[in-house]
């Protein structure tokens, strides 16, 4: 059954509202009349919606339909699963779990609704202190306090190469692209690892306790990864990319980090296929409490907690003025795959941001189905395409939206998920598909749509765009008339176009190769191979327990297993 739903009002620190769902065992519920009170003190002169009543439509901006009801508790800051078969856990435990124990994801048990004032506040700051103010609300200061919050976010961002850490460009034609690709591996991944990473190191560092995180990776994740963990004594990461399927930059970035804790696996299967073994040792609950397993895909919550940041910065970049009445709503393009940067600007929303959003997608298609016919099956095998790291059949963040979009129901998305996992075909109610088909639009681009949306930027804006971009640039490109209508519309970048020649170069276009690009070449490498036909968790099984058979004998002086041939030479 979905959770009862509490539609009342308490303002709390800052003109922050919390919005979340009343289950028991999680909340008190607070009198109604102290909420009619503080909703009136906090300057709502208009009564709050009464119990049970849907929330206005358009409340705190479009694509908010069914939007979770606010909870009576202040700030629960707890985490619970998709599927509702496990207890609530805090930060700490989203953070080190991946998948729930019930094969579900972690979400916010309540999601926090700013209001006007506190919008207009974070509109006058910079990225990383927009990072920061989310992080906040997601973060209980007993676990991580305010300020070394703070000193670890800055920490993340210290190797970003832009001073703003991302940067808008504002191109002709009401083009306006938001470069989240100025880390080290020159991918927006690199904003929410670095990050990551660094709450990571703090929980181990203040434990003692070493953890090992298991990454299958499309193309950018395991790079982004690597990076936020490389030469971690408390981390052995192990990282699946699909031989072939990567583009060559994409898979030096991986095989060239020649560290002890750093286990490379290149797999001859595709990016769905090298999810299965990841899935399997998640499943293995003994295997995975033996071996302290955690993923950094977007399965994991602090990744999508970070990159929550982008739409509010999109936002107050493009939006003309937060003086008018209603806000004015701004349009976000977002290239998706496995569907976690879209389940962040998905929260934006619930959380008031005035955005529509959309999911822009490749020939794997997936996600625009969903949102266009509510058909959530996939079709055929993955396809490869220009845009690589997005080629992707089983978005599994989808969970998360659907969580979402229907009210908190755990009954619902258990059912639905199993029944996708067991036939790999869903409709979505009719309920469900009308609140996703309200809260996203969605568009697909062909190998031949991405190239032409490359060529046409360079000829008007002598702009580089990366195949992932030039997919939002796409639908851009094909939606003129709605963007001169006056709606701002911003497209994230999710990567640069350096990392992607041989897309560059089919668009009839000279790469610009960035000096670290143009080392990885000359560079020493280092992984194992994973051929068809070898039982690929078993081989998983066994390097990880060698990992921590050493972790225990550190002591006895021998060499980690990365120097004994745990990691053969490429």
């Amino acid at each position: 059954m979905p959770c009862p739903v509490n539609c009342l009002f308490q303002p709390v620190v800052n003109g922050l509202f919390y919005s979340g769902y009343k289950e028991k065992g999680f909340y008190s519920k607070g009198s109604e009349a102290l909420q009619q009170a503080a909703h009136s003190c906090a300057g709502h002169p208009d009564p709050p919606p009464q119990l049970g009543a849907e929330p206005a439509k358009g409340s705190g901006g479009p694509g908010r339909p069914g939007a979770a009801a606010p909870s009576a508790h202040p700030a629960p800051m707890e985490y619970i699963s998709t599927r509702g078969g496990t207890g609530a856990v805090d930060f700490e435990g989203a953070l080190f779990s991946g998948y729930a124990p019930d094969g579900g994801l972690f979400m916010p048990s309540c999601i926090p609704l700013l209001d006007r004032a506190t919008l207009q506040q974070w509109s006058r700051l910079s990225y990383p202190e927009l990072v920061k103010e989310i992080c906040y609300l997601f973060v209980k200061p007993e676990l991580i306090p305010r300020s070394t919050l703070s000193d670890l976010i800055d920490r993340a961002f210290s190797k970003f190469r832009h001073k703003d850490v991302v940067h808008l460009s504002r191109l002709k034609g009401g083009l306006n692209v938001l470069e989240l690709w100025h880390g080290v591996t020159y991918a927006f991944k690199d904003l929410s690892l670095s990050c990551t990473g660094q709450f990571l190191q703090y929980f181990l560092e203040k434990k003692q306790k070493h953890i090992t995180v298991l990454v299958g990776t499309s193309g950018d994740t395991g790079s982004s990864a690597i990076e936020s963990v490389r030469g971690q004594k408390n981390v052995d990461i192990f990282v699946l990319l699909p031989k072939g399927l990567c583009t060559q930059i994409q898979e030096l970035q991986m095989t060239t980090v020649i560290e002890d804790n750093v286990h490379v696996f290149v797999v001859h299967g595709n990016s769905d296929e090298i999810d299965e073994p990841i899935k399997e040792l998640f499943a293995d609950v003994d295997f995975a409490r033996r071996n302290n397993l955690m993923s950094l895909n977007s399965v994991n919550w602090s990744r999508i907690m970070v990159q929550i940041a982008h739409y509010f910065y999109a936002y107050f970049q493009c939006a003309s003025t937060l003086d008018s009445t209603p806000l004015p709503v701004v349009e976000i393009v977002v290239p998706t795959g496995g569907g976690g940067n879209v389940t962040a600007g998905c929260i934006a929303q619930k959380m008031g941001l005035p955005i529509q959003l959309v999911a822009a997608v490749n020939s794997n298609d997936i996600i625009h189905r969903t949102v266009k016919d509510g058909d959530f099956s996939l079709s055929g095998c993955v396809k490869a395409t220009l845009a690589s790291a997005m080629d992707i059949q089983e978005p599994y963040n989808v969970e998360r939206i659907l969580w979402l979009l229907s009210g908190s129901d755990s009954h619902l998305t258990k059912t639905l998920m199993e029944q996708f996992t067991v036939s790999k075909s869903l409709k979505l109610p009719e309920g469900l598909h009308r609140k996703v088909s309200e809260t996203l639009r969605s568009c697909s681009a062909s190998d031949e749509d991405i190239v032409q949306a490359m060529q046409r930027c360079w000829e008007e804006n002598h702009y580089l765009l990366c195949p992932h971009s030039a997919v939002a640039a796409h639908y851009h490109y094909s939606h003129l008339d709605s963007c001169a209508s006056g709606t701002p519309r911003c497209c994230l970048a999710p990567a640069s176009a350096a990392k992607f020649q041989d897309a560059v170069l089919r668009a009839g276009l000279v790469p610009e190769i960035p000096p670290e690009i143009t080392a990885l070449k000359a560079m020493e490498t280092r992984s194992t191979v994973l051929q068809r036909g070898e039982d690929w968790a078993q081989v998983l099984r066994d390097h990880i327990t060698a990992v921590e058979q050493w972790w225990g004998k550190r002591g006895a002086g021998l060499p980690p297993p990365g120097l004994q041939g745990v990691n053969g030479q490429a």
